[in-house]
């Protein structure tokens, strides 16, 4: 019966370290929306930027939170959130910059 008890622990242990591992990669994930939304705000154009894209992670990352939420599980839930601000900024300014730029080419 120890024997089982110690695998069980080993096992839980195992599930922290990847639970760890998981949220830290979430987080990284979140990271790499930063240089194409810095991008953006620098140029103050929207040329070259998929909308269909960021639009598409964006929308992902929402059904992600609300799954996330559902199984009460706090990394998937943390990381989507950061995602969704990062990747929201970069479509936000994508949308932005495109409705400038179009109502510009209309004058």
């Amino acid at each position: 019966m120890e024997a089982k008890a110690q695998r069980a622990q080993e096992r839980d242990g195992m599930k922290d370290i990847i639970a760890v591992i998981f949220g830290l990669g979430l987080m990284g994930n979140a990271l790499l929306f930063v240089p194409q939304a810095l991008a953006l705000w620098r140029k103050k154009t929207d040329e070259g930027v998929s909308l269909v894209t960021f639009g598409g992670f964006s929308l992902l990352q929402i059904v992600s939170i609300v799954h996330g939420l559902y199984q009460h599980d706090p990394a998937l839930t943390l990381g989507m959130a950061a995602s969704l601000m990062t990747c929201g900024t970069v479509t936000a300014l994508t949308v932005y910059y495109r409705v400038k730029r179009l109502q510009g080419q209309g004058r």
